[in-house]
């Protein structure tokens, strides 16, 4: 089944208690945690609930493809092509699917390729360069960590492909691993150029520095001004940049991905094990 005209979150609205208000409804859906253990079922729902569907595991399905098993898990922050969402929804298999319109990034595209969607890296399950479409499947844990929960059909997303030995190195190491959301309090402009101001979590503001790097929707950015007390950090988007990333087509109250850099989380991690303190005493 295939839905091509709402958003994740209407769908996700319509098979939950239509008793409670729709915050509550999306809310208690996707903070719902799967089992330690195993995931349970009851074998009496036919057919099973849609909230069983979306936390179970699909079985496996034989890819009459051959799939790339090369390592793809590194990009630049430079995005390539803004695509246009065609078409999502619930998947066969239980889960969503996302397909993609993409001008010029299936030239050399392959089935199980990553790729950056608004800075989430997504395999490639079905493509067809005919079309120049691309199909990617998302899991309920990337939709309760990303902004992606916010897409509907006719969205605009950020798209890069994985970065090549050959690449030129153009941003920072960006990995596509969501660290978390921000929220978009402010947007001004100045000139030609544009403001932005995003609220985020603290445990993911100790991270940012002024004049450090950040993917925002998997845009490689300056970090101009850390505002602690806030909670906030901004960044300036040059004319250019503004008419080639997804950014400046949000509003104020819109979520974007955020992956900070990964240089401090390794620093952190050295300094909390004593390795460096035990290095410097030997």
């Amino acid at each position: 089944m295939s839905i091509s005209s709402s958003s994740l979150t209407s769908q996700l609205l319509k098979t939950l208690n239509p008793c409670l208000s729709p915050k509550t409804r999306i809310l208690n859906l996707l903070t719902i945690t799967p089992s330690k253990t195993h995931l349970k079922f009851t074998p009496n729902l036919k057919p099973p609930s849609f909230a069983h569907r979306l936390f179970t595991l699909p079985k496996p399905r034989p890819n009459p493809y051959p799939v790339r098993t090369r390592v793809q898990s590194l990009f630049t922050g430079i995005v390539e092509e803004m695509g246009q969402i065609r078409q999502l929804g619930p998947s066969q298999d239980g889960g969503f699917d996302m397909r993609i319109h993409s001008k010029t990034l299936l030239g050399d595209v392959g089935l199980g390729d990553s790729i950056s969607v608004n800075g989430t890296c997504l395999t490639v399950t079905h493509f067809d360069t005919g079309l120049g479409e691309f199909t990617v499947g998302l899991s309920p844990e990337t939709l309760r960590k990303t902004s992606l929960i916010e897409l509907e059909a006719g969205s605009f997303v950020n798209l890069e492909r994985a970065l090549k030995p050959t690449t030129r190195m153009g941003g920072h190491f960006v990995q596509g691993h969501v660290d978390g959301t921000g929220e978009i309090v402010a947007m001004e402009p100045e000139g030609d150029s544009l403001w932005i101001k995003v609220r985020t979590a603290p445990e993911l503001l100790k991270y940012i520095v002024p004049k450090g790097f950040i993917a925002v929707d998997g845009t490689s950015l300056t970090v101009v001004k850390v505002y602690d007390e806030e909670g906030c950090f901004n960044f300036m988007l040059v004319e250019y940049t503004q008419q080639k990333v997804v950014i400046p087509l949000k509003r104020v109250g819109q979520k974007v991905n955020l992956e900070v850099d990964i240089l401090g989380k390794y620093v952190e991690r050295l300094l909390s094990s004593g390795i460096v303190g035990a290095i410097s005493s030997s």
